[in-house]
């Protein structure tokens, strides 16, 4: 029988799993290449035979997106599999448009075919947009659930960004195990606050694998998602983040529609910096497709180390990453700092940047005049760095998840940004949660 050639469109994670668990090993299909996008650095690699299986002992070639119409045509490819998150379903059918134009099939991949089923409850934390606040509701829910006495592994979704052979299944106990690892700033951006509240986190490439040994030491797992990507494992319980300050987007990217259809609980998030009318917004979206779930209405309250560092000052804002990027958003947690402690003025750092950081601007111009933390290796870390230091400022506001002053030179005064969910509505998380486990008995 004719195999079916494919293509898997990816960007380091969703594609990865999703040849896991359906296309590893079948005899239906030849998966030709991967194409990548949204990360930089990450095409020109091969995703390896040890992972890729008995029928690639060669491995399978990871190409740049941009290489897709000519990878479609030189390979007489049938289908194109679209694996990668947080995009607008305007995006998502353009990308259709042009693949069915260059002669090949459009194809997604549900939640049944992807889901791995685990031995243990699984809660999973998911969003409708990046930068919603899924970190800190992961985070409030291990809390909550080791104050229950449970021992909880968190489950990252993956950011292989590096030696795929080296990154199939790792775990984080401590923060000496992040330089083993040679993580990037976004992996410790999504670990470090994990680890120093004493949760053991997992990720890697083969998640199947990566589940299998975190269910030899959790009596509950936590899937901590990215992007807006749909869990990787099947959940007993999906908690969905939803983000006021880009109503509507709960309804129209994908695949955090359907994480929104998918969820037994919706948190409204940031509803302490947002537009009455647009968390009102966000509400009745949900309720238009998912009528059963749970609201709850959450805030993120920004607190500061040391509030004269911003008080009058010019200041430098740095952001997280992919929140600025593919996330879209214009502001987060620093300019929030940066306004509530009234900083003087925030400096544009856009005439300072270097090297791969000026790249980012232009590939992303509405980033604005915010820095995103950018650190997908040593160089790109190195660029972040000098790009700090050039910027003539008073001080830097850093709105990021870890101390960026930890990894990095920076020679300004610094003050780091905290914010944690709290839930201003009933049933709050710790309720529902203590339903959960009392109706899993």
């Amino acid at each position: 029988m004719k195999k079916i050639k494919t293509i898997i469109m990816g960007a380091a994670g969703r594609d990865f799993h999703n040849f896991n668990t359906v296309y590893r090993d079948n005899e239906t299909y030849d998966v030709v290449a991967f194409t990548a996008t949204q990360i930089p650095n990450i095409e020109g690699r091969k995703y390896p035979s040890m992972l890729s299986g008995k029928l690639y002992p060669n491995g399978i070639p990871i190409h740049p997106e941009s290489d897709l119409e000519k990878l479609i045509k030189k390979f007489s490819v049938d289908e194109v599999v679209f694996s990668y998150s947080d995009v607008s379903f305007n995006y998502v059918m353009e990308k259709a448009s042009n693949v069915m134009s260059w002669g090949a099939d459009f194809k997604f991949l549900g939640a049944h075919d992807s889901m791995i089923p685990s031995s243990k409850p699984v809660i999973a934390i998911v969003a409708v947009r990046t930068g919603s606040g899924k970190s800190q509701t992961s985070r409030k829910v291990a809390g909550l659930l080791q104050a229950m006495g449970k021992k909880v592994v968190a489950v990252r979704h993956p950011m292989p960004y590096g030696d795929l052979s080296k990154q199939i299944c790792q775990r984080f106990a401590s923060l000496d195990d992040m330089k083993q690892h040679d993580c990037t700033v976004e992996e410790m951006e999504e670990y470090e606050p994990h680890i120093t509240s004493g949760t053991i986190i997992y990720a890697g490439v083969d998640y199947e694998k990566i589940l299998r040994e975190a269910e030899k030491e959790a009596d509950v797992i936590i899937w901590d998602g990215g992007n807006n990507d749909m869990s990787f494992y099947k959940p007993n319980l999906t908690i969905c983040v939803a983000d006021p300050h880009r109503p509507g987007h709960e309804l129209s990217y994908y695949p955090g529609a359907a994480n929104t259809r998918l969820a037994d609980v919706v948190v409204i998030n940031k509803v302490d910096s947002a537009d009455r009318e647009n968390v009102d917004i966000v509400r009745n979206n949900i309720r238009k497709v998912n009528n059963d779930a749970i609201i709850v209405e959450g805030a993120s309250p920004i607190t500061v180390e040391n509030a004269s560092v911003i008080e009058g000052k010019k200041v430098l804002v740095i952001e997280d990453g992919p929140t600025l990027t593919h996330g879209e958003m214009k502001y987060g947690a620093g300019v929030l700092a940066a306004q509530k402690f009234g900083a003087k003025e925030i400096i544009d750092p856009r005439p300072y940047a270097v090297a791969s950081i000026e790249e980012t601007f232009k590939k992303y111009p509405g980033i604005g005049i915010l820095l995103p933390a950018m650190g997908y290796g040593e160089k790109q870390l190195k660029d972040l760095e000098k790009t700090i230091n050039r910027v003539p400022c008073d001080s830097v506001i850093i709105g990021t998840p870890i101390d960026l002053s930890r990894i990095i030179k920076i020679e300004k005064p610094t003050t780091r940004v905290r914010y944690d969910l709290e839930e201003i509505t009933k049933p709050n998380l710790a309720e529902i949660l203590k339903n959960f486990f009392e109706k899993t008995k």
